[in-house]
């Protein structure tokens, strides 16, 4: 018997008769919802005004989306392209039958390259200002919508841990599985809280807000080490070659980790008070 092991065995979603609301799908919701008050928020304080918030919200639901899908596809199910081409972009599967699928298949590399390059058009054409400087900001908001995401992940029985070789942990019972795995997405989304936690303390309390640079590079050290460290207990979520040390996340994360150290150096020397 499993007497500290937990049944994991959720439905897909709400079921309205005509439609299925899938949990997954409410998590994105909520993590957008949320990401709009956190940055508004922050736009009022910065005196920003609205219409630079919504078009800021437009840019950040198309980079996530449609970077977090080619990330997935183009990392992780490139086969996609030729074999399900449409499924790519929309959020129905043509093959073997139509069926819409939601929100799946998302990739959170891809997504991080989507906002870096929808910030930069949205600096120049809105908001005028350097794209470091909402970097630094819309991170914060990132940061909790990436909790919301591995909840996804976790009420969907995907992404999942290693097994624990004991009673602990969770048995997903939607697998057919009766033995128990680590719940590395709460693991990964706990971990996203402290990094949301730590931005919104050091924006709201330090004046390292002003240094071009350091809030975008402290969410992409902290997130990607949560992220690097979490993935030693999740499954491969592709085929990785036997004598690879690390898996194909971990070698993503590298970068991000790296190009973040690099930029809170050099933050130091980008002082950027609007304040004043």
């Amino acid at each position: 018997m499993h007497f500290s092991s937990f049944f994991w065995d959720p439905s897909e979603g709400i079921d309205l008769g005509f439609f299925v609301i899938r949990y997954y799908s409410l998590m994105f919701v909520l993590a957008f919802t949320l990401g709009w008050f956190i940055t508004k928020r922050i736009f009022d304080r910065e005196k920003l005004a609205q219409e630079k918030l919504d078009s800021l919200f437009i840019y950040m639901v198309l980079a996530i989306l449609l970077g977090a899908r080619m990330g997935h596809v183009i990392f992780y199910q490139p086969e996609l392209i030729t074999q399900d081409f449409f499924s790519v972009f929309l959020p129905f599967s043509f093959v073997p039958e139509f069926e819409y699928t939601g929100f799946q298949g998302l990739a959170s590399h891809g997504a991080a390259i989507g906002v870096i390059i929808s910030m930069f058009i949205y600096s120049k054409k809105v908001l005028k200002r350097p794209v470091l400087w909402i970097l630094d900001r819309v991170v914060i908001a990132v940061a909790s919508g990436a909790i919301f995401v591995r909840i996804g992940n976790f009420i969907n029985s995907e992404i999942i841990g290693k097994a624990t070789g004991s009673d602990f942990g969770v048995v997903f019972t939607q697998l057919g599985e009766n033995f128990t795995r680590h719940p590395a997405q709460l693991y990964e989304a706990g971990g996203y809280v402290f990094v949301f936690l730590i931005l919104w303390f050091i924006y709201w309390k330090t004046d390292k807000r002003q240094y071009l640079g350091f809030l975008f590079g402290s969410f992409l050290i902290l997130l990607w080490l949560v992220r690097f460290f979490v993935e030693f207990i999740k499954e491969a979520q592709v085929d990785e070659r036997a004598d690879w040390v690390l898996n194909t996340g971990q070698w993503l994360s590298i970068p991000f980790i790296l190009f973040g150290t690099y930029m809170v150096y050099a933050s130091s020397k980008k002082k950027y008070n609007t304040e004043e």
